[in-house]
């Protein structure tokens, strides 16, 4: 066969929009040269640029089935593609308002994740997955796909699966297809690969006899599949563990009197295809690759349905530092980890321990637990997964101030799961504390209790300051940029001590101006988008607090007080 041929176009940034390289920021389908990692850049640019695209290539295979007919009835409307009312996850009627799908589509596809925020991640998933009308400029199936491809990104198989699905498979555009296979894969789910077939003979050619292998296994047509998987060996690209994947896929779906051997010593990566297919069979791949693997994939791991929750428990918790799992979520994969363990072996186990510090007799033994608890595991993630774990038991912990040592850590756990009317009934007992335990426990509930709990004066802000030992005052610059942007500090006072301490809280930039004026129009998930955009940092203690200020500001304008809390509350937790 011929190879395909090649043409040159010039194209603006604009026109970009409809085709993405979809292995860009995540899993490649297979292994390949990987795609530059794309900077984030909020504003739109005009420059040309040169896009190689390679003409579609006929595959030597069994015809895709004919795309499925829908009865009028069953039609869904695609600018309305979504899960959730945007009203439910406090939003607005239009979080769109009048602005451009296409500059809201490029940040979407150049946002670098994982966020420094959890509970930015929170509020952009809930955006992303409201069902709202597109924003303009957009075909609205392309904008749903966007959407969906940021979501798989930040590790939300399962948001954007239901994302995906709301949508009419014979309204797919290119740009769907693409993405509808990376989230079959993400979800470990080859049978959804299936209605995609016809589309990727355009977009995935190289892996489409593959496919069409495996859903003939699932059609109960196992010669059929054989035969294909045997044309795909001695003529196809695809080899080693990649066609062996396929193979194994295959004789699970159908008996094709053959089976297939994993080798997965040579292999150094995953890829999305690797990943989806040995989960999609129940066989997880080696601990060195997951162990290597990037947050968002060991959260897609976390809700792999076939692996046992004992191996994916590390998995969980990652994916809750993320945000992608809720506390209660994760208090349930202990709780099921818990029914599954020896009774022999439940007194060792950090199930037990979770347990303890609901059930145990006295608060001592509740605390000792929840001290446990909140020393397991190491780097950003795995802390914040610790603090949601126990937000529920902490809140059953009553107010003491002889308690001071806890206190910080009690408030920052029961704010990680939003837990804000419980958390500010410490206040009363932060004012006999000591200054070294009532600075940190007042200002978490300064910024995350509903507003009038705590004092947030001049007074009791330059007090915080003048103890804080943290590098470059970080604390501080967060707390003033988080009590000003709330409206719990007035902006005379904030400048002030802005000017004062070189906290750096004023900085403009043209993210700047962008989140302002979107906050000015009223486009709440244009705000959402906007803060992702500016929380693109390793963790908070390397994010600018300018980006702090103005996002919580903006959250707070588009009467998101609740979210606009949280971040705040969070991001002096997290440093």
């Amino acid at each position: 066969m011929k190879p395909p041929a090649k043409r040159l176009l010039l194209v603006g940034m604009a026109a970009m929009l409809a085709i993405p390289a979809v292995a860009q920021g995540a899993l490649a389908l297979l292994p390949g040269p990987a795609a530059p990692a794309a900077q984030p850049q909020p504003e739109a640019e005009t420059e040309t640029e040169v896009v190689e695209v390679v003409e579609e290539e006929t595959v030597e295979t069994k015809a895709p089935p004919p795309p499925v007919e829908y009865p009028t009835h069953a039609r869904r409307d695609p600018s309305l593609a979504g899960a959730v009312a945007p009203s439910t996850v406090g939003l607005g009627a239009e979080p769109w308002g009048q602005a451009s799908g296409a500059f809201l589509s490029t940040l979407l596809r150049r946002m670098d994740t994982p966020l420094a925020s959890r509970w930015a991640h929170i509020g952009l998933r809930n955006a992303l997955f409201a069902r709202s009308p597109p924003p303009d400029e957009v075909n609205p199936v392309d904008w749903t796909a966007e959407r969906a491809w940021l979501l798989l990104r930040m590790g939300e198989a399962d948001a954007a699966r239901m994302l995906v699905a709301s949508v009419d498979t014979d309204l797919f555009t290119p740009k769907m297809v693409q993405v509808a296979v990376q989230t079959a894969l993400a979800n470990s789910d080859p049978l959804a690969l299936c209605p995609l077939t016809a589309g990727m003979r355009r977009v995935e050619p190289t892996i489409l006899p593959l496919v069409l292998a495996i859903c003939s296994g699932l059609n109960a047509e196992p010669q059929s599949a054989s035969a294909q998987i045997e044309t795909a060996r001695r003529r196809g690209p695809v080899g080693g563990i990649d066609l062996a994947l396929a193979q194994k896929a295959v004789g699970a779906t159908s008996d094709t009197g053959t089976a297939a051997v994993i080798e997965w010593e040579p292999v150094e990566a995953l890829t999305a295809w690797r990943y989806g297919l040995s989960t999609a069979t129940g066989m997880s791949p080696p601990e060195r690759l997951i162990e290597r693997a990037s947050p968002q994939l060991r959260a897609w791991y976390a809700r792999s349905p076939m692996i046992p929750f004992a191996d994916r428990l590390e998995s969980a918790r990652i994916a809750t530092g993320l945000g992608v799992f809720s506390s209660q979520a994760l208090n349930d994969y202990y709780s099921w980890i818990y029914d599954q363990t020896d009774p022999n072996e439940l007194s060792a186990s950090d199930a037990w321990q979770l347990r303890l510090a609901f059930a145990a007799s006295s608060r001592d033994a509740r605390l000792a637990a929840i001290r446990h608890l909140l020393a397991v595991g190491e780097g950003r993630l795995q802390r914040e997964a610790s603090r949601a774990l126990v937000a529920a038991a902490a809140a059953r912990i009553d107010p003491d101030p002889e308690l001071e040592a806890d206190a910080p850590e009690l408030i920052a756990s029961m704010l990680a799961a939003g837990m804000d009317q419980q958390a500010a009934r410490w206040a009363g007992a932060i004012e006999k504390m000591s200054d070294e335990h009532a600075d940190p426990a007042w200002a978490l509930l300064a910024l995350g209790a509903p507003e009038g709990i705590v004092a947030t004066n001049a007074g009791r802000v330059n007090a915080f300051i003048n103890r804080d030992t943290s590098p470059g005052l970080k604390r501080s610059a967060l707390l003033v940029a988080g009590l000003a942007a709330l409206g719990r500090l007035d902006i005379e006072t904030a400048s002030r001590l802005n000017a004062r301490h070189r906290l750096h809280i004023g900085r403009t930039s043209s993210w700047s101006r962008m989140i302002d004026a979107a906050a000015r129009r009223g486009q709440s998930g244009t705000v959402r988008v906007l803060t992702g955009t500016g929380m693109q940092a390793p963790d908070f203690k390397s994010l600018p607090s300018a980006h702090l200020f103005r996002s919580v500001m903006a959250l707070r304008n588009t009467d998101q007080d609740f979210l606009a809390r949280m971040i705040a509350a969070e991001a002096l937790a997290r440093t």
